[in-house]
């Protein structure tokens, strides 16, 4: 009987293993079929993928026309003219829409056995030519909705050479917002959470790469610019002498925040030889910014800018604007300066060197530079007021004849021909700068024992003063003379007197920087004084 038993249990093993067997053949061959039959029609399988993948993860309409499946070294997948449009894109196949985004090329590889998969599982995605863009605003989503599919592929990481990143817009007078992008990297960290991305943007003026890396997403198909993003940036040795009338290498770093909407920048800058055309002189300046760019507009808003020129700081607020005509940047900015130095200001304006004169500079003024192909003293603009205090002047001669005229305006004209210590001087005023010609409707000139307000223009090559106005000194005519004159200038004394007191009489300054000339303006004919506003404009 145990025997029977055990040739029945052997008998019993043997059967069930060529059941297995039998299974399992029948199980390889059916799969072997399938994968045959999926390798035959793995072109319209992928294809399809791709475009229902696409279109879950837009929400839009997604076209394909050139599509390429190769198995003979695993599966290698490209394709060409790729668009996917915008979920507000009622009017389907009506021409001269423009697609949300579009892929000149794209290709990537995968096992076999992905095909069988769903969802298929892809490491690198590479692309070519993407470009990504974003409608106005102002265009509303109607409700237009295809059909929901879901996720068919899932990509870990794509790689792209020359992307662009265009935000629109429809008011007629603004340019879109670009950026062009180089090279740009991107990794999924997991279903509806934001890309990793790494990039190399192309900075056309000044010419350089910025380098920046961040997070992007979750894509908001409702609403593309509501799609958050943040990260970093540095940009390094930026050669500024590519922008027409400024020079200097620039290096920056930064964050941001936002949406592809509204992106708000923080940032720093160091150029330690900035200088402009004007003067030609190389001075450090650096800034601290925290700046708004409105995708809405192509706008940057600059809240507030900080800079520090030399031993120097100034606090500018206002706008960069993107205009067409002509095509570039307008930057209209508020420009405030607290206790700083006016040598500072006129090395970095002024190509006279030494500057002018030094002492304690505060400034208000509107500046104004549009774009063009002119030099940056012929475009900029700059209208407001300032005020000078502790003056001295760098050029002995005219600090000579300034120190004086004061000693004979205090009435001691035998200390006028000595060696006297240097008058300290104050100026205020109303100022316009236009064409590289700065004018003065209100100039005020103080020194001990004078007063002097002049009108006029100077240069800003410093090849021509032309200013006229009116002195006033403490003591009488005769008491600015000695000797003789002093004597035969009494009996005209009320003549030049005002309200019975001290002196008034014409002058003018004119000449150049090395050729000041100083005199009484008898014979100049009084113009009607210009009124300069807060812009500059008369």
């Amino acid at each position: 009987m145990e025997q029977e038993e055990i040739h029945y249990t052997k008998r019993t093993r043997r059967s069930r293993t060529r059941w297995i067997g039998g299974a399992v053949l029948v199980f390889c061959a059916l799969a072997t079929v399938a994968l045959v039959f999926t390798i035959y029609h793995a072109e319209p399988i992928l294809r399809g993928r791709i475009i229902d993948t696409l279109s879950a993860r837009f929400h839009s309409r997604v076209e394909l026309p050139e599509f390429y499946v190769s198995v003979a070294h695993g599966l290698q997948v490209s394709g060409r003219g790729l668009k996917i449009f915008g979920k507000s894109d009622l009017n389907m196949h009506q021409p001269g829409i423009q697609p949300l985004i579009t892929v000149d090329e794209f290709r990537f590889g995968a096992g076999i056995l992905n095909l069988l998969r769903t969802p298929m599982r892809v490491h690198r995605v590479y692309l070519k030519g993407l470009e990504l863009n974003i409608p106005p605003r102002e265009q509303k989503d109607e409700g237009f909705n295809l059909k929901r599919e879901k996720i068919k592929i899932y990509v870990d990481e794509f790689v792209c050479e020359q992307a662009r990143l265009v935000i629109n817009t429809l008011k007629p007078d603004k340019l879109p917002l670009r950026f062009d992008i180089g090279k740009l990297d991107m990794k999924e960290i997991g279903p509806g959470q934001p890309l990793v991305f790494t990039a190399t943007l192309i900075n056309p003026k000044p010419v350089g790469d910025i380098q920046s890396s961040g997070l992007f997403g979750p894509w908001q198909a409702d609403d593309p610019r509501s799609t958050p993003v943040r990260g970093q940036y540095s940009f390094s040795n930026a050669d500024l002498s590519t922008l027409k009338g400024i020079g200097g290498i620039l290096s920056s770093t930064g964050e941001y925040v936002g949406t592809l909407g509204n992106i708000v920048v923080d940032g720093k800058t160091e150029t330690p030889d900035f200088r402009i055309a004007i003067s030609g002189h190389p001075v450090p300046l650096s800034t601290e910014f925290h700046a708004i760019v409105d995708g809405t507009s192509g706008d940057t808003y600059l809240e507030p800018v900080k800079a520090t020129i030399l031993h120097s700081s100034l606090l500018a607020r206002g706008s960069v604007l993107r205009v067409k005509d002509p095509k570039g940047h307008r930057i209209v900015l508020d420009v405030t300066v607290d206790n700083a130095r006016i040598e500072d200001l006129l090395k970095l304006g002024v190509r006279t060197d030494p500057p002018v004169m030094s002492g304690a500079a505060e400034l208000k003024t509107k500046l104004d530079l549009p774009p063009g192909e002119a030099d940056l003293s012929n475009r900029l603009r700059l209208g407001g007021t300032f005020h000078i205090s502790g003056a001295h002047f760098t050029n002995e001669k005219v600090q000579s004849k300034v120190d004086a005229f004061s000693m004979r305006g205090q009435g001691r004209p035998e200390e006028a021909k000595q060696d006297v210590p240097d008058v300290r001087s104050g100026m205020a005023g109303a100022f316009r700068l236009k064409n590289g010609l700065l004018s003065f409707s209100r100039l005020h000139f103080q020194m001990p024992g004078t007063n002097v307000d002049m009108t006029g223009k100077y240069s800003l090559d410093g090849n021509q003063f032309d200013f006229h106005g009116k002195a006033r000194m403490d003591a009488k005519l005769s008491q600015m003379m000695t000797g003789w004159k002093s004597i035969l200038l009494k009996p005209v004394d009320p003549f030049f007197s005002k309200h019975g007191a001290g002196t008034e009489i014409p002058v003018k300054v004119t000449g150049t920087k090395s050729e000041p000339h100083f005199g009484l303006d008898f014979g100049h004919k009084k113009t009607k004084r210009t009124k300069v506003s807060a812009d500059g404009d008369q």
